[in-house]
């Protein structure tokens, strides 16, 4: 069990709405969701987290993110800051932790926009790396001596078999130890965050919930495919390609926001 300490957050913009918003792997709530705070801080007060093992959360935590821990935790957070209902925003990684708060605070949830999230569905490599113990000791192995897994990689990329842009984003995030330990510690101690996503959306549904779905035509680490069980749940027109690569998305995704509201 992850231990009580509350999570860091950077609360940006003076909106009178409320957003809680959730950064991807490898990045700060605050760099992450700078783009929401310059275009829709007027609109929104974003509480904007450093989730476990990232930013400020470096370290402050241990052991797997289950879905009850999280909505405690949640739960004080509302209560601590007298927040009682609130928008969500997740990007990549950020969509589990968006999803979870979702499913535990439903009645309390207005509007939620997913960006490229993770957790609608769960590659095939995700799962056998981070829900069996001897793969998870393969994993831990490679990521501390990563020259055979590059090796691997440049073989499979000069094959045609991974993207080039897939290619060098996974250099790119894996280039020093502690990078490669965020990753480790996002897929091992986060796997406990899975969802029933036709049961999830009900239960958004019956609240009234409006749940936005925003992907990059371009991406390469989160494919359209990938969410294809909920945008064929949600409304046509809250699911929303943009021409945009994965990094860009957020950007992107905040100038959207922007003009639904003006």
């Amino acid at each position: 069990m992850a231990s009580d300490v509350p999570l860091p957050f950077h609360k940006l913009g003076r909106g009178n709405r409320i957003l809680l918003a959730f950064h991807g792997i490898g990045q700060d709530g605050a760099s992450c969701f700078r783009p929401f705070e310059k275009m829709l801080g007027e609109r929104y007060t974003i509480y904007a987290f450093d989730l476990y093992f990232h930013g400020l959360s470096w370290g402050s935590q241990s052991g797997v993110v289950t879905k009850q821990f999280w909505v405690e935790q949640v739960r004080h957070f509302l209560e601590t800051e007298k927040i009682d209902s609130f928008d969500i925003a997740g990007f990549s990684m950020g969509g589990r932790f968006a999803l979870a708060t979702l499913e535990g605070f439903s009645e309390r949830v207005n509007d939620v926009f997913l960006i490229a999230p993770d957790g609608v569905s769960e590659h095939p490599l995700y799962s056998l790396a981070s829900r069996f113990a001897p793969a998870r000791g393969l994993f831990r192995w490679s990521m501390k001596r990563p020259d055979a897994f590059f090796k691997v990689a440049d073989v499979l990329q000069k094959a045609g078999l991974v993207n080039a842009s897939l290619y060098r984003f996974t250099q790119q995030v894996l280039n020093t130890p502690e990078k490669r330990q965020t990753i480790y510690n996002s897929w091992v101690h986060f796997r406990d965050l899975r969802f029933d996503i036709s049961a999830l959306y009900q239960k958004a549904s019956i609240n009234n919930v409006s749940i936005y779905l925003f992907v990059g035509q371009f991406d390469k680490l989160l494919k359209p495919t990938a969410v294809r069980r909920l945008a064929d749940l949600i409304p046509k027109n809250q699911y929303i390609q943009l021409k945009s690569g994965h990094t860009q998305l957020v950007e992107q995704a905040a100038s959207w926001i922007f003009a639904l509201f003006k």
